[in-house]
């Protein structure tokens, strides 16, 4: 459940804007300058509005708060912070910007900045003590939040429901609850943070448990049809759907009377709840129910047979559709391209009337999925020449088209954009390193996953690791294997992969099998396919086919291509022609029109001088109709 930050930045906003309108005696040309700066800073371009200001002969508090309310925007502390030491003459609003930049930042560090500005404030108002509130919330300190809560003179709604969704974010639902009965007042807002915050904790009966608790003693009933409705989306999420239709049936149907009676949001989140569920024939009976329908109403449908891959009736649909909306065409656009027809997909986009940048993030992710890397290039140089900004999602796509196509040059072109145009976040990161490491730029990849202010990501971690396993470099994959442990990051079934994947590089027997061992019973990984396959390869290629086998005898599951292909690679460099049948039969068993077995297998006995054994395994191509695959001298690991 998020922290009231937009409500606590719109009452900056509202602060800001109260100083121009009451500000009567500012000269009309400041008045100007100061629009000009706002416009400027919200438009993107933080550093023409600092040309600007910088120009500026005269200047008010006004000019200096809109100044640093940009640096504040962007998370540019240092700057902010320099221009906050620097104003002449600070308000209460050039306070609590640079409060609010401090303490939207995770860290203690930041808490603390913000703290110390706190203090020294001379005069602080709600969104002062609110703002400091919620940035102890935000970082887990709730003890602190509560002390400040406590020391506040006067609290509005805004500060409990602060204290309440921050309970809820550090997964203190009881304490979340008892502040919500002590509140003096309630309005809707509060219930439904609580209810939200509930539902995100997973804490769906309790939710259920609140609501019918304030509907006791809640005078206007029409305050509850929020919540309900609330709670049947949070039940419909988590796939509770007859819950969700026991709280829709609970509603009445219009009467006019109460207000608390069905209305098209208790439609729409009932048909999300059985879209969700992949139940589009009840989804659609209660869609021809509705006597009035919003486009939400009609673009849940849509999705929902997108999300079932129907198509054709996500099409009906949206030609019924009196005035289909961005998301609606960008459903469509999604449906096709999902399934992989990236022609209709395309047809879509280039007839929709107004793209917004999410139809082009649909349309470029689609190409990028479906393996279109020219497409979707040509299409991200068409939308730049359009004047469309491309954000995070787009580039992350263009970073996986790079990684693919391991083209190094576009992908430091995109992440020249990504450092202009965007503050990086996790995901961002992780691409940026994956491509680098697929492009063969391995201390490229390091030096971005050095420079990541989000080292507890175990993303990151895996894709470091996974560079470093992929491309030889064992004895740096184990290391930083090492180093993630030390710094208490737990690691996943795709980090032992790579990990396995290092030792069989560097001929690491003993550590593998230990590793193997430490993943199961340390960190209680279930072993997939995959790290049988590894452990396999690990075992095989010092020569110990015949353990190789018997891993792979006692596997719980049945192995596949990988693991075969793993054993066949090892019996090949090994010389042992007695198991290589083995595998390359169970190969042939799993990929019957592959070559790839017949000849290894047929390689190795002719290397052997064993000729009547090749002889046979020749008469067996032709009796299965096996055409030699080109190229094909020996088979690679995975046989594939």
């Amino acid at each position: 459940m998020p922290l009231h930050w937009p409500r606590l930045r719109r009452a900056q906003q509202w602060q800001l804007l109260a100083i121009r309108i009451f500000s009567t005696h500012i000269p009309p040309e400041l008045r100007f300058v100061n629009k000009k700066i706002t416009e400027m800073i919200r438009g993107g371009r933080l550093e023409d509005a600092r040309a600007l200001f910088d120009k500026l002969s005269n200047r008010n508090t006004v000019t200096w708060n809109s100044m640093l309310s940009g640096y504040v925007q962007r998370r540019e502390l240092a700057r902010a912070r320099k221009l906050f030491d620097e104003m002449p003459k600070k308000d209460v609003v050039s306070w609590n910007l640079m409060i609010s930049g401090y303490v939207s930042c995770r860290g203690w560090r930041h808490l603390e900045e913000g703290r110390s500005l706190f203090d020294e404030m001379h005069e602080r108002d709600f969104v002062s003590w609110n703002t400091m509130i919620s940035g102890y919330a935000k970082n887990g300190r709730m003890d602190d939040a509560l002390r400040l809560f406590d020391c506040m003179p006067e609290k509005n709604v805004v500060t409990w429901n602060a204290m309440i969704t921050g309970f809820l974010n550090n997964g203190d639902a009881k304490r979340a609850s008892d502040f919500f009965k002590k509140m003096p007042r309630r309005d809707t807002a509060s219930l439904s943070a609580l209810v939200s915050g509930l539902i995100q904790n997973g804490d769906l009966d309790e939710a259920e448990n609140v609501v019918l608790e304030y509907m006791k003693t809640c005078d206007r009933k029409e305050d509850l049809i929020h919540a309900y409705n609330t709670l049947i989306a949070g039940y419909g999420q988590k796939g509770r759907v007859a819950d969700a239709q026991r709280l829709f049936d609970q509603i009445p149907v219009l009467t006019g009377k109460t207000g608390f009676e069905k209305n098209v949001v208790s439609y729409n989140s009932m048909i999300m709840s059985y879209a969700k569920a992949g139940d589009m024939s009840s989804a659609r009976e209660l869609f021809d129910q509705m006597k009035d329908r919003d486009n939400v109403s009609w673009n849940t449908m849509i999705s929902g047979y997108v999300h079932v891959s129907d198509m054709k009736a996500a099409v009906k649909l949206f030609y019924e559709m009196a005035t289909p909306d961005a998301l609606s065409w960008n459903s469509i656009i999604s449906g096709f391209a999902q399934a992989g027809k990236m022609e209709l997909a395309l047809d879509y986009f280039q007839i929709m009337p107004q793209k917004s940048r999410v139809s082009w993030n649909t349309i470029i992710a689609g190409y990028e999925k479906n393996a279109g890397f020219k497409e979707a290039i040509e299409l991200f140089v068409r939308m730049q020449a359009e004047g469309v900004k491309p954000d995070r999602h787009t580039l992350s796509s263009l970073l996986s088209i790079c990684a693919e196509s391991a083209d190094q040059y576009f992908g430091m072109q995109i992440h020249q954009l990504v450092t202009k145009i965007v503050i990086p976040d996790s995901p961002l990161n992780n691409s940026l390193i994956t491509m680098y490491a697929r492009c063969g730029a391995i201390s490229e990849a390091r030096t971005v996953f050095e420079e990541t202010k989000f080292r507890i990501d175990v993303i990151s971690w895996n894709a470091m690791i996974g560079g470093y396993a992929s491309h030889g470099f064992a004895k740096e994959a184990l290391g930083l294997f090492e180093s993630m442990k030390s710094f208490k990051v737990r690691p996943t079934y795709i980090t032992f992969i790579s990990v396995l994947s290092a030792c069989a590089h560097c001929g690491l027997v003993e550590e593998g099998k230990s590793y193997f061992k430490s993943m199961i019973c340390d960190f209680g990984i279930e072993p997939r396919v995959e790290h049988f396959a590894s452990l396999v390869d690990v075992v095989g290629r010092c020569g110990q086919v015949e353990e190789a086998m018997d891993i792979i005898n006692r596997m719980p599951i049945e192995p596949d291509k990988a693991v075969w292909g793993a054993l066949l690679g090892a019996c090949r460099v090994h010389g042992n022609a007695e198991l290589a049948r083995v595998a390359a039969e169970a190969l042939m068993r799993l990929e019957p029109e592959s070559s790839g077995p017949y000849v290894l297998l047929y390689n190795m006995y002719a290397d052997a001088e064993r000729w009547s054994d090749a002889d046979e395994i020749r008469v067996m191509m032709e009796k299965n109709n096996i055409k030699k695959e080109r190229g094909y001298s020996r088979v690679d690991s995975s046989c594939s």
